[in-house]
């Protein structure tokens, strides 16, 4: 009786020892989000305001990347990636120098017309100020870690107006199918205060409940099945031309000034011959996908190149919001094959690249729900598990931990970082339906 006592006493105190601290990361996370978020809407009306101001890409890549190789070296890339590193590497460890450097760079990057995201820096910011914090007041590694974590839950949600899916993000993104139960309470306390404040605060959010949702059929439910098909694919597109930029950019064998004034010259370009869509946030374009309206079908390639040229090139920003543009944009082409409906499948589109390019498929599950409604969320859902699938071992965060095999099928080590597999080996198994399909396969090649 007395250890029951004992236990339950030491659970109380952790309960509401880590309600009190979600509480003050919540508050730190919304407060420097909303900042940070006012401050990026007026350097954008302030550029956007100006004739031809996406010539302002170039020079405005080199002062973000200056900033940074200077002032904070360690704000360098989209943010989010920077913080799984430091939970795996260095304890949650980050150093207090991001948060001005980071906020400057990412404002200037998307207010020249970067296309880049805000969630990201948001969520760098944040778990910055918690880093800081946890130094303050001497927190065990252990204790730092898990405000980090909170951070990343409480930026997500705060920028995106999201607080259960921001919970589940933060404590979903660190594993490759695996969550951290002990962060789950801290997180969506952190996600729900977070959320609570930037919105007292003033920042509107991106919320579209659909007018129009198919009724079930059989047939409603293979499209949406080849919809999460389509997804992974996509999805294996952006990251694999993420990684074809950074290599790109590291073959450029010339100072580093001049390559990133290159780089903002193939944005300016690209703006000048087509459109200024693909640059900065294209919020209005996501919303114009996901409401049913035309855009055109090269959009979801265009904005990939886009972003992928801005985080190599040197611009400061997230990745989550050029993903909801690729997304919806991909699913607005998607629904306008016959008997398809552009709205339903932008809207599943937006969150399937989500869970398919970030291996986040349970937020992003949960995060159509907050955004579309109850009645959206289940295909989603469906849609979001097969664009996980088929992504296969790969991430937009080359810093995640693989904790699963995407199939039986699938032989990959466990426990390294998505950025270091090399290769999977297939090794089908005796009762696997793909291992019976491999060894019909191969009794024919052997009969002929």
């Amino acid at each position: 009786m007395k250890r029951h006592v004992i236990e339950e006493s030491v659970l109380f105190v952790s309960i509401l020892k880590w309600l009190f601290l979600a509480t003050g990361v919540g508050i730190i996370v919304g407060l420097s989000t909303a900042i940070f978020l006012g401050l990026l809407h007026k350097g954008i009306e302030l550029t956007t305001g100006m004739p031809y101001y996406y010539l302002l890409i170039p020079p405005g890549l080199l002062a973000s990347t200056l900033l940074v190789k200077y002032f904070a070296p360690d704000a360098r890339g989209h943010g989010t990636e920077k913080i799984i590193e430091a939970v795996h590497q260095n304890s949650g460890r980050i150093k207090l120098s991001v948060v001005p450097v980071k906020l400057l760079a990412t404002i200037i990057t998307i207010s020249c017309g970067g296309s880049a995201g805000k969630e990201g820096p948001a969520a760098q910011i944040g778990a910055a100020l918690c880093s800081g914090f946890a130094d303050l007041f001497s927190f065990s590694n252990r204790d730092r870690r898990k405000l980090v974590i909170c951070g990343i839950s409480a930026g997500f949600a705060a920028v995106f107006g999201t607080p259960i899916a921001g919970a589940i993000f933060g404590v979903e993104v660190l594993f490759v199918g695996g969550l951290l139960y002990d962060v789950l309470l801290p997180s969506f306390v952190a996600g729900i205060i977070g959320y609570q404040v930037s919105s007292a605060l003033g920042v509107a959010y991106f919320h579209q409940t659909l007018t129009f949702i198919p009724v079930f059929s059989s047939l409603f439910f293979v499209k949406v099945c080849v919809a999460g098909i389509f997804f992974g694919l996509i999805s294996l597109l952006f990251i694999e031309m993420l990684k074809l930029f950074e290599k790109l950019r590291e073959k450029i064998r010339i100072r580093e000034e001049w390559a990133v004034l290159l780089g903002g010259l193939s944005l300016v370009a690209l703006t000048y011959f087509l459109s200024p869509i693909y640059l900065g946030l294209g919020l209005e374009t996501i919303r114009s996908a996901v409401e049913g309206n035309t855009v055109p079908w090269y959009a979801s390639a265009l904005k990939m190149f886009s972003t992928s040229v801005t985080l190599s090139f040197g611009g400061s920003g997230g990745i989550i919001t050029p993903i909801f543009f690729v997304g919806s944009t991909a699913g607005n082409l998607l629904g306008h094959l016959p008997g398809f409906h552009v709205s339903v499948f932008s809207a599943i589109g937006m969150v399937s690249l989500l869970a398919g390019a970030a291996n986040t498929p349970i937020s992003a599950s949960i995060m159509a729900m907050e955004f579309f409604g109850p009645e959206l969320a289940p295909y989603a859902a469906v849609s979001c598990v097969i664009s996980f699938l088929m992504t296969g071992h790969r991430s937009v965060y080359p810093s995640q931990i693989l904790s699963m095999s995407k199939s039986s099928s699938l032989t990959v080590k466990h426990g390294q970082e998505m950025g270091n597999i090399k290769g999977v080996d297939y090794e089908p198994g005796e009762k696997s339906i793909s291992g019976a399909i491999s060894r019909k396969i191969n009794k024919k090649s052997v009969k002929r």
